[in-house]
């Protein structure tokens, strides 16, 4: 479509597929204040969060599918309910950008996790069909793939309970898909800060993955 076919304006560049939600201040403010109408109780202000959260909550689940749910085809509509439901029940008190990512990066990765204990359980019993249909190479990868996200699950509850910001730059990074420099920018610290905590991180979470599983958080 040409500039004409917008009445002389030049189409607004469409957000970069990145780790950091792609709204602006204006946006988070008005959800901010659309979370707290929500929570008060006033009509059609739960609808209207999920209106302005669904294209960031439909990227996630997308890439939670890429990266997780890699030798099956999944739509992300599961993931999205599953996240919303957490999001609507739970109490949010969102003061800035940074809470904001947390939130719905933490409300995914329960959604994720959940998901991923029904299609283990799925497949153990009836109807698995729809999802894997032999027990090949491919299918045993996937199963491995899945027992690990349960495996990262469980170190990284260790972990945050340990070490609180570690744990939260853990799942940043695992679940929310974000670089080194996005979680340095959520979080309001230096692109090394988390380098170093990245690395102790991860020789935490060796202790209970091994350094093969480990290893894969990298991937």
């Amino acid at each position: 479509m040409s500039e004409q076919d917008h009445g002389g304006q030049t189409p607004t560049p469409q957000p970069v597929d990145t780790g950091v939600l792609a709204l602006s201040d204006a946006a988070l403010e008005s959800i901010t204040e659309l979370i707290a109408d929500a929570q008060k109780g006033r009509p059609g202000a739960w609808d209207q969060v999920y209106t302005a959260l669904y294209r960031e909550l439909h990227r996630l689940a997308r890439m939670q599918i890429r990266q997780h749910w890699k030798g099956a085809e999944r739509s992300p509509t599961s993931l999205i309910n599953r996240t919303w439901l957490r999001l609507s029940q739970a109490t949010l008190n969102i003061n800035d950008r940074t809470h904001l990512i947390s939130v719905l990066v933490h409300a995914m990765r329960y959604a994720l996790v959940d998901e991923t204990r029904r299609l283990l359980a799925e497949k153990r019993g009836v109807g698995f069909e729809a999802v894997m249909l032999e027990e090949d190479d491919i299918g045993l990868a996937y199963d491995a793939r899945l027992e690990h996200l349960l495996a990262v699950d469980q170190a990284l509850n260790r972990l945050s309970e340990a070490e609180p910001r570690l744990g939260l730059l853990v799942e940043l990074r695992y679940f929310g898909g974000m670089t080194d420099e996005e979680v340095a920018q959520a979080l309001g610290v230096t692109d090394r800060t988390v380098r170093r905590d990245w690395r102790r991180a991860r020789a935490f979470l060796s202790s209970s993955l091994g350094d093969r599983g480990s290893a894969e958080l990298d991937s």
